[in-house]
């Protein structure tokens, strides 16, 4: 089974139409969304509208969340007085543009999904939230302590974890004991379609490899693909400097960071 995962998509329009082309050729057999369709750009209804026709499960993320409820906290971890300002006026503009249908979906949007596999003898549970179990808004960046991951995906009883919300894409295997009946775990962020920070501007996604073979106990026999797509990121960084969102967020776009 092949799987595609996609998550941060952040209101690009254009990365997001991309995207479908790309997966379309792929010919996936399911498609998951992790949430965050809006903010950061101008198109926050139109993404949530072709995310919805084609019926695809997409969970929460904290922009969708704060959206949703016409908040003014995004649940965003910004650590300077500039991008708590530049965060500011992309909430109240995304506010201010999301029409009222568009935020009932984001306030209906579930916090996780689970899908339970029984390829042989062993369980396989793969669940997808946006940022943690624990939180909406956690960063589970890849030096997390492996105790603290593991510990993490075990009260979540999740034998593979896929999550965004860092924009950084990356596959952890965490073994755990006893050596003798190894159980592998396995921590996947997917990346950001529509606003990367791993100074690879492309869109990214995942595609998860899931087969009658695929085992806890057998780490090579649950695989993980990265795709990156390219976009017109011109498109969105012009569209960012042409509306009232600070010029940085453009910046961004070009430099993916």
């Amino acid at each position: 089974m092949k799987i595609a995962l996609f998550s941060d998509v952040h209101a690009n329009l254009p990365a997001l139409e991309a995207f479908f082309k790309d997966v379309e050729q792929r010919k996936p057999d399911a498609i998951y969304c992790l949430g965050d369709l809006v903010g950061y750009n101008i198109w926050p209804n139109e993404v949530i509208n072709e995310v919805r026709k084609r019926g695809i499960p997409t969970i929460a993320g904290n922009y969708d969340f704060g959206i949703g409820r016409s908040s003014d906290d995004c649940g965003c971890a910004y650590k300077t007085d500039t991008e708590k300002a530049n965060g500011a006026v992309s909430i109240s503009f995304t506010n201010s543009i999301v029409n009222e249908e568009e935020r009932r979906y984001l306030r209906t949007l579930p916090a996780h999904i689970k899908v339970a596999f029984q390829p042989n003898n062993d369980k396989l549970n793969l669940l997808l939230v946006h940022g943690s179990p624990r939180k909406i808004n956690e960063y589970l960046f890849e030096d997390r302590e492996e105790k603290s991951m593991l510990r993490i995906m075990t009260d979540a009883d999740a034998d593979i974890m896929c999550f965004g919300h860092t924009h950084k894409p990356y596959h952890r295997i965490l073994p755990t004991t006893p050596e003798e009946n190894q159980h592998y775990r396995h921590a996947i962020n997917i990346g950001s379609v529509g606003k990367p920070k791993d100074g690879d501007p492309r869109g990214g996604y995942v595609i998860l490899h899931i087969n009658d073979n695929s085992s806890i106990h057998d780490k090579d026999s649950i695989q993980v693909e990265f795709v990156r797509f390219e976009y017109d990121v011109e498109k969105a960084a012009k569209a960012v400097e042409d509306s009232p969102l600070p010029n940085e967020f453009a910046d961004m776009l070009r430099k993916a960071y």
